[in-house]
């Protein structure tokens, strides 16, 4: 992943430290394995990158609870994020270790090592005023602390008012076209951008419980350059590299030029860095309509809507943000061809047991006259916990009637409700946010038992005291009894409340492969909440990618091997509207809403498993379903490139490739002005002379890569007349069968043999950015490889990614130390 993202152009690995990864137990550290951040770093330096350490150690991230342990929350009298002791000399603590840790090994560009900037806190400028003077003290606190560890490079401090909303289930799967972002990235190196940072550059896979809140899904893929699972996402990735190309030279008239502005109407703008030597120029054009057509130093240029040509020699355009010349790749899943799926899958279950919990019959930890905050019981051990009271009523009280209900008022993520052992009502607010639940009930004479589960679905992350917000059922809990205009009403809040924490089965490590707890093997049930199922399978051949299809499943967690692939929740449907099968406009202002899929359909069916999970000696999957599903669906299937197509306008090389395997065959190819979009081409009203599909087949066809010169000197010429010209070509290909990854002898040919080695390419996560030095570039910076979230360990991208012209928000504490 790091050399896939250096190929693409970035020079600067960027990672968050995740506070409570590290330090899950207060005084308790954990450097090992997917935690290993030397090891990280040093791999950055080894692949001849640099590094920006942002330790935080609040870091937002979408990440469990910000990256806060849980167990800071939970100390007397602390307050997060703001002037307190406690916090202060806790967070101290942790930074100090963190540094010590770095100038040990020597990792600062000081001391000859990779890291040229840290960071202290994140994003508080979007904050700080709630807090009032406590968030200034505070923010200047942090300040000085970090400047008293002498790291000998510069500290900053990053804001982002207008960062992407995190993908949540229930939502849409949003969209940003490549034009869009070389667009935003271009004009701000045209306004004296020096820091870019792309969200995301790859978004990787919130494994286990590390994904925050609320609601905050599994798959982090942020329709990025590097996917989820880290295949090439092209043409993003392709389009980028050329801007990257393209600004890395004109380094030296952006670092040292004078700036000038010209205005040349229709709405484009020249800007001018030039130097004794040389000079390098951007044309923009921020009308979100209309091409122009300017002269700009007697040449005539023709700018498209909302975009920016680059000229390094402000003589010739060498790149426009809007004329995308690579090619696109579409992925596809392929079945398992190891064995049968579903068919193979032979499952076995074993029921939850929440009977101890439905009738009380357990003698519980801990009970108390109140409604307890679930983190302040769990300290974040699980997402479950249980609520039971028990309630005494006779026909004589005033509240029993015919027509009763049970109202929770302020309930948390998920609630299942039971009264005396019987399930009467599940509730999870659309957006995850604390709501109200009444639902009808019979209670009989007597004691009557109420159950309530609560299932937190990741901590929240963000926002002005957040760590205030309420986890859990916070109350009042009532009965309500009406009889005719007269309600009369119960509360249970300050009854004795018995805490259960946690499932058994979790407790039992069913989804350990130790485990000696029995499974049934017959009638298996379907649709049942509550039960786990276990199955084996075979890998899947290969090396490509490997996900799961929870289709047909509620919601709960899988593991494989023991490893958590993290929550599913393949029943909650994105909502209906919002998509549209019509090309994406992207001119304009960004929007999340703006190019949206996924409507009316569950919001994650595909759920990745890293091959670092899997044997090739038998694998074993366990899931734990809550709400009822049917494991006959599921299905391991590998994800790959499809087709390709190509689009290249004239005097530019297009070039392909099957990434690994050869192409087998051209299905498309004009030279003209084609119509339509990949996978739809059709010819335009204008064509070459030369057939371009025997061109493209002579050029390509059992190749694995091939680059076509697009112009008439390849082609013939047309009558196009002064339509801009362009190459659009579909090909597709055969993939490539390995029958095992450590066989040598699988490989049938060199080329084969040569895909297998390009697959064995080490894989991490990345996001990126590209970084400047004074008010320009020096290098593109690729932002947070989020090892934790691929299953290498640490690190996650931070919200400096600029969305239109404005300079990114990145505040230099002035903490230099020389």
């Amino acid at each position: 992943m790091i050399e896939k993202s250096k190929e693409g152009g970035l020079d600067t690995i960027e990672t968050y430290v995740f506070w409570n990864a590290h330090e899950p137990v207060r005084g308790h550290y954990d450097f090992t394995g997917n935690n290993d951040l030397i090891r990280f770093l040093k791999t950055i330096q080894q692949k001849g990158l640099y590094a920006v350490l942002r330790i935080g150690p609040y870091v937002c991230a979408e990440w469990h609870y910000g990256g806060i342990p849980v167990w800071v929350h939970n100390l007397p009298g602390v307050e997060i994020r703001t002037a307190n002791k406690v916090f202060m000399n806790e967070m101290q603590n942790f930074t100090t270790l963190i540094v010590n840790m770095i100038k040990e090994e020597k990792l600062f560009a000081s001391q000859g090592g990779p890291i040229i900037i840290a960071q202290i806190e994140n994003e508080y400028g979007n904050v700080m005023a709630p807090y009032g003077d406590a968030g200034k003290a505070y923010i200047d606190w942090c300040a000085k602390m970090a400047g008293s560890l002498d790291i000998g490079v510069p500290w900053i401090m990053c804001q982002q008012s207008d960062a992407p909303p995190p993908m949540n289930w229930g939502g849409r799967q949003p969209h940003r076209t490549p034009e869009d972002i070389a667009y935003a990235v271009a004009r701000f190196y045209q306004t004296g951008g020096t820091f870019q940072n792309y969200y995301m550059y790859h978004g990787g896979t919130n494994f286990g419980r590390t994904a925050g809140g609320p609601y905050i899904t599994t798959s982090y893929d942020y329709d990025a350059p590097l996917d989820e699972y880290g295949n090439i996402a092209q043409p993003k990735w392709g389009h980028l590299k050329q801007l990257h190309k393209t600004l890395k030279s004109m380094e030296k008239s952006l670092t040292y030029g004078n700036v000038s502005q010209i205005d040349l109407g229709n709405s484009v703008n020249a800007t001018v860095y030039a130097t004794n030597e040389s000079s390098s120029c951007f044309l923009s054009n921020t009308n979100t309509s209309s091409d122009a057509t300017v002269t700009f130093r007697g040449k005539q240029f023709t700018v498209p809507a909302w975009s920016v040509s680059l000229l390094p020699d402000c003589q010739n355009e060498q790149y426009n943000t809007a004329k995308v010349n690579v090619q696109t790749s579409v992925m596809v899943h392929r079945p398992n061809k190891a064995e049968e799926q579903p068919k193979s899958l032979k499952w076995v279950w074993k029921a939850e047991n929440i009977n101890d919990a439905l009738h009380a019959k357990s003698h519980f930890l801990l009970s108390a006259n109140t409604l307890f905050d679930q983190k302040f019981v769990t300290s974040d051990s699980t997402d479950y916990l249980w609520y039971i009271t028990k309630l005494h009523l006779d026909k004589k009280d005033p509240i029993w009637s015919d027509d009763m209900s049970l109202r929770i008022n302020g309930c948390g993520h998920v609630i299942y409700a039971f009264v005396n052992g019987q399930h009467i009502g599940s509730h999870w607010p659309t957006n995850g946010n604390p709501d109200n639940y009444e639902i009808k009930i019979k209670l009989k004479q007597g004691n009557n038992i109420i159950s309530l589960l609560s299932v937190t679905v990741g901590l929240q992350n963000y926002g002005a005291f957040y760590d205030k917000g309420p986890s859990g059922l916070v109350g009042p809990i009532e009965v309500i009894g009406r009889k005719g205009d007269e309600t009369i009403i119960k509360d249970l809040s300050s009854h004795k409340w018995s805490y259960k924490i946690g499932l058994d089965g979790w407790k039992n490590n069913l989804f350990n492969e130790n485990s000696t707890s029995k499974w049934v093997s017959h009638q298996l049930p379907t649709n049942k909440s509550f039960t786990w199922y276990k199955t084996t399978f075979k890998a899947p051949l290969g090396n490509d990618p490997v996900v799961v299809n929870l289709e047909g499943m509620g919601k709960g967690y899988g593991w494989v091997n023991g490893h958590n692939i993290g929550r599913y929740w393949p029943s909650f449907l994105a909502e209906e509207d919002g998509c549209s099968d019509a090309p994406c406009d992207y001119r304009g202002q960004y929007s999340s809403t703006k190019c949206v899929s996924n409507c009316g359909k569950p919001t994650q069916t595909w759920y990745h498993v890293p091959r670092s999970f899997l044997r090739d000696d038998g694998n074993t999957l366990v899931l734990f379903e809550e709400i009822g599903g049917n494991p006959f669906y599921v299905n391991f299937q590998t994800v790959n490139v499809g087709s390709i197509c190509g689009n290249a306008y004239e005097n530019n090389t297009l070039e392909l490739s099957c990434h690994g395997t050869s192409i087998s065959a051209i299905k498309f190819a004009s030279f003209g002005n084609p119509q339509g979009l990949c996978g739809a081409f059709s010819k335009g009203t204008c064509e070459s002379i030369n057939n371009a599909l025997s061109v493209l087949q002579k050029a390509c066809v059992r190749k694995e890569t091939c680059s076509i010169d697009v112009s008439e000197k390849t082609f013939g010429s047309t009558s196009c007349g002064d339509i801009a010209k362009r190459l659009a070509v579909e090909a597709v290909f055969v993939a490539v069968a390995i029958t095992s990854l450590h066989d040598p002898l699988a490989a049938a040919d060199d080329e084969t043999a040569s895909f297998r080695q390009t697959a064995l390419a080490a894989a991490t996560t990345s996001s990126s950015s590209l970084v400047g030095n004074s008010r320009s570039v020096v290098g593109v910076l690729l932002d947070a490889l989020d090892l934790l979230r691929i299953g290498f360990g640490l690190a996650d991208m931070f919200w400096a990614f600029i969305i239109g012209p404005e300079p990114a928000v990145c505040e230099l504490l002035g903490l230099v130390v020389r």
